[in-house]
């Protein structure tokens, strides 16, 4: 059995997409949060997308591989974001960008913050 005490605090980050938290002030500006991964195709899924492709519809094997990314990109941006001691993360983007054939990076950034009443 553990005890409050023996619980380790997890600090929470707000993440928006706006320049703002409702109902919150920026304090301090910190400077830029970012998150990365880089993802590859697997051959499995590319056999089932290609044949997806020949006889249409939505190609799942890759939405649930670039949804796994952009969670690993936002993760990755709110820790970056808590080692500069943000409250939270306003206007939050993503970015996608080719490395080489078959792999793609998915970014996510914003501007890490510090929030008032």
């Amino acid at each position: 059995m553990t005890t409050s005490k023996s619980r380790k605090q997890v600090k929470r980050v707000i993440v928006v997409n706006t320049d703002y938290v409702a109902g919150k002030e920026v304090k301090e500006t910190l400077g830029i949060a970012r998150g990365s991964t880089i993802r590859a195709k697997n051959i499995g899924k590319d056999i089932k997308a290609g044949f997806r492709s020949i006889v249409g519809g939505k190609i799942t094997e890759y939405s649930q591989m670039f949804e796994e990314s952009r969670e690993e990109a936002i993760n990755l941006m709110v820790e970056d974001a808590k080692k500069m001691g943000a409250d939270a993360v306003v206007n939050v983007r993503f970015t996608t960008s080719m490395v080489m054939s078959g792999a793609a990076e998915i970014l996510a950034y914003g501007t890490a913050v510090k929030l008032g009443r």
